[in-house]
């Protein structure tokens, strides 16, 4: 419903500078925003995009200034401008909880209180599911697996046997936990699958992206702390135990037995190889590959990786190569040039 510039500022627990009765009827970025739509500037170069939309108002974190729009100024911009789009956009009520006749859910399965199971959902033996779980139309929770409180798992994502998950966690759409890990013995010419006896853990709290695969421990478990948040398109494979709160970016590969502290950040296609140690609260930059060992607190870019200073050493002289290869094939002539001038100055001198 359409709301008066003043309402969002009292909602938001804003300053505003402007006329209160303004009326906003939607919430867009700068770039999609309509003329009687608030956007957002969380920065200077936030800032700088401002006269090129067509908003009625912009909401701007404390610290910006901008005149030529009514603005309301708030302490989390993103806190705030998120709470203007429910409104907006409010979520839709969920239905009463409730297991679809359509579900395939085993008799000796424990369903918690409250659980809702959609249509073509399959729910094996022994699995235990707690209370105010959500489970999406055709999830697969097979044999063993537990899960806790408040876990939501969206459509198609298959949980394979004794996979235990941690209480408020979500699962999203297509994604494969306690699949067979990627290990092969050589006998007699034919590889041959090796031991998958382990099962995967996952803490609380924790996020697993659309079609990620985490694969089972070869006897124990992989593990995923509390928590993480894991994006997209993440392998991470078996025997690896991820510390709590990590940040795990879109296609990151993480070989097996690595081990992550807590708070690590791994930016998007992030290679890893087997046996890795990677310290608390390390950030790994977009694309680098990892072959050994990183200690707590480092940054590291690039592939092999090297500290984030050297890499940026590096490349300012990588970007220079053209221009160093041209005066080197300059100097290369003036030598050539040199020499043949003491060549011919020698032969006189001889004569």
């Amino acid at each position: 419903m359409p709301i008066t510039l003043g309402e969002i500022a009292q909602m938001v627990d804003g300053q505003l500078t402007g006329d209160p009765k303004i009326l906003v009827q939607g919430a867009a970025i700068i770039r999609d925003a309509q003329t009687d739509e608030i956007t957002l500037a969380d920065s200077k170069a936030a800032l700088t995009q401002l006269p090129g939309s067509q908003a009625n108002a912009v909401l701007l974190s404390n610290n910006l200034q901008y005149t030529d729009l009514p603005n309301i100024r708030v302490e989390n911009v993103h806190r705030a401008f998120a709470n203007i789009v429910r409104h907006f956009h409010p979520p839709r009520q969920a239905g009463r909880p409730e297991i679809s006749v359509d579900a395939h859910v085993s008799p000796t399965a424990r369903i918690g209180e409250r659980v809702s199971i959609h249509a073509g959902a399959t729910i094996a033996d022994g699995v235990v599911i707690g209370d105010h779980c959500t489970i999406y139309p055709g999830v697969h929770v097979m044999a063993g697996s537990k899960l806790a409180a408040a876990v939501t798992i969206f459509s198609n994502a298959v949980l394979y046997e004794n996979t235990v998950v941690g209480e408020n966690t979500i699962i999203h759409s297509n994604a494969s936990i306690g699949v067979y890990g990627f290990g092969y013995e050589t006998v007699d010419g034919k590889h041959q699958l090796s031991a998958q006896l382990g099962n995967v853990e996952i803490g609380a709290d924790v996020e697993i992206g659309a079609g990620t695969t985490i694969d089972r421990g070869t006897y124990g478990s992989t593990t995923i702390g509390e928590g993480t948040k894991i994006d997209n398109q993440v392998m991470i494979a078996h025997n690896c135990h991820i510390g709590r709160h990590n940040c795990i970016c879109s296609q990151v590969g993480i070989a097996g037995s690595c081990v992550t502290g807590d708070y690590v950040v791994m930016a998007g296609q992030v290679g890893l190889k087997d046996h890795l140690q990677v310290g608390a609260a390390a950030r790994l930059g977009a694309q680098s590959g990892h072959m050994t060992d990183v200690e707590p607190g480092d940054t590291r870019m690039g592939t092999p990786s090297q500290p984030s200073r050297e890499f940026w050493q590096s490349f300012s002289v990588w970007k220079m190569l053209p221009q160093l290869r041209r005066k080197f094939k300059e100097l290369q002539q003036r030598v050539a040039a040199l020499e043949e001038e003491t060549r011919g100055a020698d032969k006189r001198n001889a004569a």
